[in-house]
């Protein structure tokens, strides 16, 4: 998704342009999941956000459709969790924090999940919040996970392809072995200083830079 004839800003600013309406649509459906999801479907994508780290998002969306199809997402044992997951990376932790998450939400067969997030004002509380009670994510992946509900106007999701940008437009001055919360949240304040320069939203960025990374618009 390179252009040797264009900068790095201006093949942002033209994949920008192609793309713009498809972000839209896209953010549009994350926000109508908020809006008229069950528990269950938010849920779900918090299963997705504890699945991705190194590992493809698209194994992680077919590892969920798995589990509900074999209804074991709420019902499944640690083992049989497990025995889905081999599509993914570190499949056995992984299958550990969707069981901690169910003990998490689930209370007396009832998913909690839209109260918690709805207890925290601001997406930032609502982060921290997620990165200090659910095992398995932290910023990048809490991040994914509110975005994916319609919360992701204001905060960045740092994963490679973006930090990879970000250090190709100068923005930061090289890609960090790993992300402390300071450094997180550092490089997120650039980031959406960078996204107001291009007068591109924030949550907008975020899909063209892994659009032009990847040639795809997932979630």
């Amino acid at each position: 998704m390179h252009s040797k004839n264009l900068t790095p800003i201006e093949e942002i600013m033209a994949v920008y342009k192609k793309i713009k309406t498809r972000i839209i649509d896209r953010l549009e459906e994350f926000n109508a999941l908020w809006r008229n999801g069950s528990d269950e479907d938010i849920f779900q994508e918090l299963v997705f956000c504890i699945l991705t780290p190194s590992s493809r998002a698209r194994s992680a969306e077919k590892a969920v459709k798995n589990l509900l199809q074999k209804n074991l997402l709420f019902k499944g044992t640690l083992s049989q969790i497990a025995g889905e997951l081999n599509i993914v990376r570190f499949r056995n932790n992984k299958a550990k924090y969707i069981d901690l998450a169910r003990k998490l939400f689930v209370m007396g067969g009832r998913i909690n999940l839209r109260e918690k997030i709805s207890a925290h004002a601001s997406v930032y509380d609502k982060r921290e919040w997620f990165v200090s009670n659910v095992k398995g994510i932290g910023y990048k992946e809490s991040g994914h996970f509110l975005r994916n509900i319609g919360f992701g106007d204001d905060i960045a999701i740092l994963d490679r392809h973006i930090l990879k940008n970000l250090d190709a437009c100068c923005v930061i001055d090289e890609i960090p072995g790993s992300l402390s919360r300071k450094k997180y949240l550092n490089i997120e304040k650039k980031m959406a200083g960078f996204s107001e320069s291009l007068e591109i939203p924030l949550s907008h960025l975020d899909f063209v830079l892994w659009y032009k990374e990847t040639g795809d618009i997932f979630k």
